[in-house]
């Protein structure tokens, strides 16, 4: 079985929970905070809100059943989304959204290997 790392995000009062195969689980935090570093760079009208990465651990055990594990797969894909739907005209949106992209790949080809 394949080690995950869990990255703990949050927003406002919210906590979000995002199960990351181990090797990438940096990964995602650095670009969780490159986003929140350039997110207010950008100057289109809808700007999506991003949670901030917290934490990381090994071993989470979520003891409240309202509160839920999201595979880093599915979060990655919902943030590219995301950010392809802004209509940016001043920044370079596209560094940010290859960035995004690179590691979505990266998952995906994990996942496929790993039968996940």
């Amino acid at each position: 079985m394949s080690h995950m790392r869990y990255v703990i995000l949050q927003q406002g009062s919210n906590l979000v929970f995002v199960e990351m195969p181990r090797d990438y689980a940096y990964q995602l935090s650095a670009l969780n905070l490159r986003l929140n570093k350039e997110i207010d760079k950008l100057t289109a009208s809808e700007i999506p809100s991003l949670p901030r990465a917290i934490a990381e651990c090994d071993q989470l055990d979520l003891l409240q059943e309202s509160l839920q594990i999201t595979s880093g797969l599915d979060y990655i894909n919902g943030l590219e989304s995301a950010f392809s739907a802004i209509r940016e005209e001043n920044y370079p949106l596209i560094s940010l959204l290859t960035e995004i992209r690179a590691l979505q790949a990266q998952l995906e080809q994990w996942y496929e290997e790993e039968g996940a």
